[in-house]
């Protein structure tokens, strides 16, 4: 079997800088997309990571294909389809932290079916993991993670899953069903606080991880700069996170859920595995876009033994 699998869509990704000495607001190009975001994360951290997903014949396309043969994320199972476009996305930033502007309708992810899936790649898998927005950018998009969910759960491999609600796509009763159905498959489960307080109803995180332990057998909740609470159905545990100079926080829990999935691949313990992954998101926090900051395993390893 190979590493961790990402399914998810890619966007080529604006992310809005401070102003200049004219006050002019310009943006930097990078990369973005959950899936994506999670797979590098991973990669950096040392695990065999891939992506599975569609992209189009265009330029952002082939940009992705290259980031991913230059961080060392498999593209084999990545098609193309000439008719549909590759998503893009802005990121804006304010007082209130930070927004973002999609152009992803009918993009070549989204129209990526169970019909397509790439299901010789799936079974070869140790970890498929895909998110909320996996199943909320189209019904196709929805089938398709469903299909790929039993597939993988019938070769044996552990299925993740990061809510990553985002109710521009859908409304929330058909988010609640979906999600909470795929956490139900799930092997893992990565909510948010936020997410999770929007999802369950319910604004106690205790309250929240049994609500999940009910559909998921381990589910970490991330907390944000406060770290993560790691709960199992025998027993769970907080993992404080670690405060940076924060300057967005694009990505930080796709590179936590891609970080804490490689250091499990790699025998670390739960609790070692969070305690990195919480590090590795703080550091990806402390530079723009999702992809750039995002750091790799040496630069992790050193901030935690600094931290003694």
């Amino acid at each position: 079997m190979s590493g961790i699998l990402c399914m998810g869509e890619p966007m080529l990704e604006f992310s809005q800088l401070p102003p200049d000495g004219s006050g002019r607001r310009l943006y930097l190009e990078g990369f973005g997309g959950d899936a994506s975001n999670a797979a590098i994360a991973a990669a950096r951290s040392g695990a065999k990571a891939g992506m599975l997903t569609a992209l189009g014949a265009d330029r952002a396309g082939e940009a992705f294909r290259a980031l991913w043969r230059e961080e060392g994320v498999g593209d084999g199972a990545v098609a193309t389809n000439a008719a549909a476009p590759t998503g893009i996305y802005f990121i804006t930033h304010d007082e209130a932290g930070h927004h973002f502007t999609f152009h992803r309708k009918g993009s070549a992810a989204a129209l990526l079916g169970p019909e397509a899936l790439p299901e010789a790649a799936i079974r070869a898998a140790k970890v498929l993991h895909l998110s909320g927005i996996t199943l909320g950018i189209s019904d196709a998009s929805c089938d398709a993670a469903f299909r790929a969910m039993e597939i993988a759960r019938e070769a044996g491999a552990m299925i993740s899953l990061d809510t990553n609600l985002r109710l521009r796509l859908w409304p929330l009763a058909r988010a609640r069903a979906c999600i909470h159905a795929a956490a139900a498959v799930a092997g893992i489960v990565f909510p948010s606080f936020d997410d999770a307080q929007a999802l369950t109803g319910l604004t106690d995180a205790d309250a929240i991880a049994d609500f999940y332990l009910a559909l998921c057998p381990r589910v970490l909740l991330k907390l944000g700069p406060e770290g993560v609470l790691m709960a199992t159905r025998q027993d769970r545990q907080r993992i404080p996170g670690f405060r940076v100079e924060a300057v967005d926080a694009t990505g930080a829990g796709d590179t936590f859920a891609g970080a804490f999935l490689a250091r499990h691949l790699d025998g670390a313990g739960w609790a070692d595995a969070a305690r990195y992954a919480n590090a590795a998101a703080a550091l990806s926090t402390r530079g723009y876009g999702a992809v750039a900051p995002i750091p790799r395993r040496a630069e992790v390893e050193a901030f935690l033994a600094s931290q003694h």
